[in-house]
């Protein structure tokens, strides 16, 4: 049987290349393939094409805000003038003229000035775009709109305002700002202990903090002018202090598994589901996805801009969005990206598929790569040896995998299989089982499409991948991402496109397939070919143990809130995502009697090469409110700490944007001290805290691509990810429309203190409190006091729509999150 599917395999992939050829005692009979020859020609024209396009892109990026028609204007501009009998130059232009090479002497004396003028005005040129960008970045640099209050705009902003628009070109391409934004700015080393101490003071008794104060002062006076020197010498060099050791200690130094810890997920529609039928919506959103791929080549995205605004956002984590993938090794990982690629690799049933996107030079239609998954789901073949459960290696520790890599993947077919599924577009699996918002206990069966989505079952994922899409038997999908090469933002934004695709513009027939015909002379996928040895296979099994383990212990809890949303927060003259954070303070601290160190995750990409920065969202002022409102005080004290506490996290929340937060300048400082061998208590502390509550907002970044009118069923229910820590949270929500907030919530079941369902209903609640505060006309009367938690805490579970009542039975349910802008463990 393995030998017949060896032949079989072979024999695929004789049909994809361009001859064969048989050894006769005559000599070589060589065979050659028209059709074959022809579908090189026509890869190789869309490859020079693509080249073609990059360089085009490259001048058109390279000298914005000006054009390259700009530069005939300004040519034309000084000849015309030069016509007049000026000189516009103040005697450049006849510099020039004298230092030609000798070769123009056969040129007349018009050509030479004619020849004199053009260099004058390129050079012209060049300086007004490099004068033009210098003068946009220093503008972009200013960031006190930022915290104006809203509807009062200074007369410095509205200037701005003004000048932004003017130095800024037309028609801006995806990457056309990135020579013009700021570098990330270096925090002087007060202001950041400043910030540092003040967000320890609510988490700390006085004997504490006394103790952390007296580090920080020993810190400071000694140690600390010494790593921010180095700091400083590295803004002067590097365009982003943060980002490289980022993305190197957070992420590719980590020797734990990936799945769970690091990768992050994201969920299909909430409502419905546009097709049942398993292959034609691969066929819509595999076709959507590369039509994503495409435009981001073409660099057709239009660049994205801080929310309401038309202020730009840095792109460069889109580059490695496609055609790549983390390689483990002994000591660190690495990030490979391949210039492009034209397949995708499936997963169906423990085989290994390499499916064609491409074919004649074109992409293929949904209806076309309908018909090749459907090849993919009826083929009968089984698993190789081993072949199944390889995917196990890329979801356990990292040393076992690098290692095995090395050993067993380093040659021959192994190698070329390996190498087939790394430089693959993305990763897709084709999964056997049925998920989403289904059956009599809907809030369950969320709960395990979430845990599908980020584990599932350990193998049939390949972790590694920038991105893997997974479609399930009943036609739901969604998608799982690896961390270190970009936050969940990028990957959210061609979710969001792909999602919008597939419904609103592809579409579906009556019959449920892909729209379109089907051209019958695509070669089908190839099997890929593997020869795994025992001893492979014993590791296969070993980190499948370690993955399994660390799956069954999430515990996850997804949950659509629907009581209200951002359109109540707005009319309560309160920040949404302010009223969300101190809402889970308030539900944390009743869940736990305490309060914790709490992270939020802010984007810092209004700056070159800009990742993310942490909001410390436990502030004194959220613990003199929730204090306040469980002491039973007075409705108009606890409005008014409430107020005061959701402008302290705003203000929070626009310095971490604007480059000076605290956490990564302290976490950039402790790499220069393990850099220069010196060991500072300080700074050891510091990054040795748990955070104990992870939360992050998944941002909708594309609303037009929605009707939410006159299709609000058709919203994502976002995304989530794994805990941070073993006795923490780990929380993600997404705001969709004016009234729903949907909350996916981790924790882990061998921690007796958490459960993702108690701190569920704990957050409705918390929800439900805080508006009745801000607005008393509330059916609901309001309740405060810890008198009063044992009955609200036993009414909110007692009215939990997603199954509360059945809590015992969880573990078989799901966990599920969404990382959206940061490491999982954070520093």
């Amino acid at each position: 049987m393995w030998g017949l599917c060896t032949v079989l395999a072979m024999a695929e992939a004789h049909q994809a290349v361009a001859f064969q050829f048989t050894v006769t005692p005559e000599g070589i009979d060589l065979q050659l393939s028209h059709q074959a020859l022809t579908q090189i020609y026509l890869s190789g024209l869309r490859s020079w094409k693509k080249r073609l396009i990059r360089i085009k892109n490259s001048v058109i990026t390279g000298v914005y805000p000006a054009s390259p028609s700009s530069w005939l204007f300004v040519v034309i501009a000084i000849l015309a003038t030069m016509y007049t009998r000026s000189d516009p130059s103040m005697g450049l232009i006849a510099k020039i003229q004298e230092h030609l090479p000798a070769s123009s002497q056969s040129l007349s004396s018009q050509s030479q000035v004619v020849v004199s003028a053009v260099v004058f005005s390129t050079l012209l040129w060049l300086a007004l775009i490099f004068t033009m960008r210098l003068c946009l970045k220093q503008l972009l640099s200013y960031h006190r709109w930022m915290f104006e209050q809203h509807g009062k705009m200074s007369i410095t902003t509205k200037v701005w305002l003004a000048l932004v628009r003017m130095f800024s070109g037309r028609q801006p391409l995806l990457y056309s700002y990135q020579g013009s934004l700021p570098n990330l700015p270096l925090p002087a080393v007060k202001d950041t202990m400043k910030r540092y101490l003040e967000s320890a003071r609510p988490l700390m008794n006085d004997e504490e903090f006394e103790g952390i104060v007296s580090l920080a002062a020993q810190f400071e006076s000694s140690l600390a002018n010494r790593l921010q020197w180095y700091l400083k010498l590295k803004t002067f060099w590097a365009s982003n202090y943060v980002s490289d050791w980022w993305e190197e200690y957070i992420y590719l130094r980590g020797r734990s598994p990936i799945m769970v810890n690091s990768n992050y997920y994201g969920m299909d529609f909430l409502f419905v589901t546009p097709t049942p039928i398993q292959a034609a919506r691969a066929g819509n959103t595999l076709h959507a996805i590369l039509l994503y791929h495409r435009k981001l080549h073409r660099e057709e995205i239009k660049p994205s801009r801080v929310p309401g605004t038309f202020i730009p956002l840095c792109a460069a984590q889109c580059e490695r969005m496609f055609n790549t993938t983390r390689t483990p090794g002994e000591e660190t990982d690495t990030v490979q990206h391949w210039q492009d690629s034209d397949y995708v690799v499936v997963y169906h049933r423990g085989r290994y598929f390499r499916l064609w996107m491409y074919c004649s030079g074109r992409l293929l239609s949904p209806r076309e790569v309908e018909s090749q998954v459907q090849r993919i789901l009826d083929d009968p073949s089984a698993p190789s040896p081993g072949e199944d459960k390889l995917g196990a290696l890329t979801a356990g520790d990292r040393i076992p995998w690098a290692k095995a890599r090395k050993q067993f993947f380093s040659s021959g077919v192994n190698k070329r299989s390996l190498d087939c599924i790394e430089k693959a577009a993305f990763f897709v699996t084709l999964d056997d089982e049925e998920q989403g918002m289904m059956g009599e206990d809907p809030g369950a069966s969320l709960d395990r499409y979430a845990k599908s989505l980020l584990h599932g079952k350990c193998y049939d994922r390949w972790f590694d991948k920038s991105f893997s899409v997974v479609i399930y038997k009943n036609g739901k999908n969604g998608l799982n991402a690896e961390h270190s090469w970009a936050d969940a933002p990028v990957v959210a934004h061609l979710w969001e496109y792909a999602l919008a695709t597939d419904s609103f513009q592809l579409g579906y027939n009556e019959e449920g397939h892909c729209k379109g015909e089907v051209d019958q002379s695509i070669p089908p996928p190839q099997r890929l070919t593997w020869d795994i040895s025992t001893q492979c296979q014993e590791q296969v099994s070993r980190s499948l143990e370690v993955a399994q383990a660390l799956a069954d212990d999430v515990d996850f809890h997804v949950f659509s809130y629907q009581e209200f949303g951002k359109g109540r927060m707005k009319k309560c003259r309160i920040s949404p995502d302010a009223f969300i954070q101190l809402a889970l303070q308030l539900a944390y601290y009743r869940d736990r009697g305490m309060f914790c160190l709490t992270y939020e995750a802010s984007m810092t990409r209004l700056f070159r090469e800009g990742r993310t920065e942490t909001v410390r969202s436990c502030s004194s002022e959220g613990c003199a409110f929730v204090k306040a409102l469980e002491g039973g005080e007075g409705a108009e004290v606890c409005r008014r700490l409430l107020r005061a506490a959701a402008e302290k996290h705003q203000n929070l929340y626009r310095l971490a944007m604007t480059g000076a937060g605290i956490d990564r300048h302290l976490f950039c400082l402790y790499v220069v001290s393990k850099y220069l061998g010196l060991d500072s208590p300080f700074l050891n502390q510091v990054l040795s805290e748990p955070w104990r509550l992870s939360t992050s907002q998944t941002p909708v970044q594309q609303v037009e691509l929605f009707d939410m009118v006159n299709h609000p069923e058709y919203i994502s229910c976002g995304g989530g990810f794994g805990p941070v820590a073993d006795d923490g949270y780990g929380v993600s929500y997404i705001i969709v429309g004016e009234s729903m907030i949907n909350f996916h919530i981790s924790c882990k079941h061998s921690c007796p203190q958490t459960d993702s369902h108690k701190f569920g209903a704990q957050i409705k609640q918390a929800l439900m409190d805080l508006l009745q505060l801000l607005s008393p006309d509330q059916r609901e009367p309001s309740r405060t006091g810890r008198s009063q938690h044992e009955a609200r805490e036993g009414r909110s579970q007692h009215e939990d729509r997603e199954g509360r009542s059945q809590h015992e039975d969880r573990e078989g349910r799901s966990q599920h999150e969404d990382r959206p802008g940061q490491a999982k463990k954070e520093l």
